[in-house]
């Protein structure tokens, strides 16, 4: 009968154990020098070597001639553990035999002295699944077994297992094995069943088992399956997933916004029988070399791949905003997650596929790129940092507008009637003051002036604004405005740099503006700045005011002293 490769290659001596170097060394050592303990515990993911080294250690203490620890393969109690009917080596699956009853019977059981080797081993695989009254059976022959008896608990959710059990044993975390050394096992095992194998070919298998030999070589047997040549092709084909040249062309879709690209690809790779779950968790994988390829100067040693396709990984990232890749590596893992039993994964990964092609789009809203709001709200830092410094000059003081249409002036105020000195100006053509001699109260006290009535929907124009223009949004939300002769919109302000913000050449923040209030009123209606009571506002140094408050507090301390 054929037996499967990964039975068949399973390790006979911690040498071949690969990727666990820090359990193999451990245990040679205490074999070694006959440090053996009575309970060992051995918990990580699947795949990893628990079950491979519980049965090289249980064949270890039984060799009648050990080699510096290791077990010698040859002697008659080694050659009947390979063979699974050694008497002395018991194993239970913890699955099927999770009862009190079972442990009963091993407690009954311990009490016997070994038929042939010096020890009885208990091998318990899956001890999470014992019940909580197993474990309370078990306690006792686990802290104190006869001279001749060692138990060996092997777990993937150490988690599960009472702190009691945890504290009787002596622990081994198994690490995910390496790409690299999955890979090189890999090669050792295709050569000696006579195939040929790629070294990108190992690499995609190692890649595919994530960190789980069990995983690689069963993949491998697959391979062998279809011929004696194994490529990246044939892991590709044998594992339902999609070749790194279709992931190389839906990265190139999505970095153009090629939606009606994106979604032909999923639906051709839909007919060949590619499994979408799989094409989705590579497409993912994909991206995550895409961010390590653009952040990394040197990320070789951070992804398992051929040198040319790093280098084609490289490229393919400069196409990219790190923002947007990040935005498509959540789009996807969000997508992965929802795919748990879903009914069509297939629906799924085409809505992803449009969200990411729709994020990278020039014609997107602005409000669903990271990247854009991210600029945006650097703009508005920018713009916040120069009013503090005051390094912007003041508006000026006659009505500006913009010569494009929407039209925005500035309202400025009439001289105070209290006020009669002269404008010491000798270049203004008119009589009215600067609007720093100006006494008004501020907007939000300012009564509207005869014919003028409350814009009630402001409200909405900001929520419309915060959509299509953050920055504009931030420095509009603290105004109020009104309706002045039925024509204008004239927006209430403290904020004397408002007009200059707003009218600035560089950016859109007039037409947005005017947008929001045409969308919103269905009227095409002129705006207008009001900011007099800004001449108002004095600055205070917040140092001062922090000083002043510490002087009231120290003085309030003192009287009641």
């Amino acid at each position: 009968m054929y037996q499967a490769l990964y039975r068949k290659w399973r390790p006979s001596s911690f040498a071949e154990v690969s990727g666990q170097p820090q359990v193999t060394l451990t245990l040679l050592n205490e074999l070694k020098s006959g440090r053996i303990s009575h309970a060992y515990l051995f918990t990580g993911s699947r795949g990893t070597g628990k079950t491979s080294c519980a049965k090289i250690l249980a064949k270890a203490v039984n060799c009648e001639n050990p080699v510096d620890g290791e077990p010698c393969c040859a002697c008659e109690m080694c050659r009947s553990a390979e063979n699974g009917d050694a008497p002395d080596i018991i194993e239970i699956d913890a699955a099927s035999n999770n009862g009190v009853d079972n442990i009963r019977d091993i407690r009954e059981e311990v009490n016997l002295s070994p038929f042939r080797g010096k020890y009885r081993v208990y091998i318990i695989d899956e001890a999470h699944m014992l019940s909580q009254g197993a474990f309370n059976a078990l306690l006792k022959t686990l802290e104190e077994p006869p001279a001749h008896v060692i138990f060996i608990l092997a777990t993937t959710e150490v988690h599960k297992l009472p702190a009691t059990v945890l504290s009787r044993c002596q622990r081994f975390d198994f690490k995910r094995i390496s790409p690299e050394n999955i890979s090189d096992r890999l090669k050792v095992i295709a050569k000696g069943e006579g195939f040929n194998i790629t070294d990108d070919a190992a690499a995609l298998i190692a890649r595919l088992a994530d960190g789980g030999m069990r995983d690689a070589v069963s993949l491998l047997d697959r391979c062998c399956a279809r011929g004696s040549d194994i490529d990246t092709d044939t892991v590709s084909s044998a594992a339902g997933i999609a070749g790194t040249m279709h992931l190389f062309k839906m990265s190139e879709h999505i970095a153009s916004a090629d939606t009606s690209a994106c979604l032909t690809l999923v639906n051709t790779l839909h007919r060949e029988a590619c499994d979408i779950e799989s094409l989705c968790s590579e497409l993912t994988y994909h991206f995550r070399n895409l961010m390590v390829a653009k952040t990394v100067r040197d990320c070789s040693s951070l992804i398992t791949a051929a040198p040319d396709e790093i280098n084609e990984l490289k490229e393919r990232a400069s196409q990219f905003r790190l923002s947007k890749i990040l935005s498509c590596l959540d789009i996807l893992e969000e997508t992965l997650r929802s795919m748990k039993g879903a009914s069509n994964k297939k629906i799924l990964l085409e809505s992803a596929v449009i969200r990411m092609c729709a994020g990278a789009a020039p014609s997107a809203d602005s409000s669903a790129d990271i990247s854009d709001l991210n600029l945006r709200i650097t703009e508005l830092e920018q713009a916040l940092s120069a009013l503090q410094s005051g390094n912007i000059v003041k508006a000026p003081q006659k009505p500006a507008a913009i010569p494009a249409d929407p039209v925005i002036t500035e309202q400025k105020p009439k001289p105070a009637p209290e006020k009669e000195e002269p404008v010491k100006e000798e270049s203004a053509p008119s009589p009215e003051p600067p609007a720093e001699t100006q006494t008004a109260p501020p907007p939000s006290q300012t009564p509207p002036q005869t014919g003028n009535t409350e814009f009630t929907q402001w409200a909405e124009v900001l929520e419309t604004v915060k959509k299509r223009d953050v920055p504009l949004y931030y420095m509009l939300r603290t105004t109020s405005s009104y309706i002045r002769e039925g024509i204008f919109l004239v927006i209430r302000t403290e904020n004397n740099q408002l007009f200059r913000f707003i009218t600035d050449k560089n950016t859109s923040h007039a037409k947005e503006l005017s947008a929001a209030v045409t969308a919103v009123t269905g009227k095409k209606l002129r705006l207008q700045i009001d900011d007099k009571g800004a001449a108002t506002v004095q600055k205070k140094n917040p140092l001062e005011d922090l000083k002043s408050k510490i002087d009231s507090f120290n003085n309030n301390q003192e009287d009641n002293k």
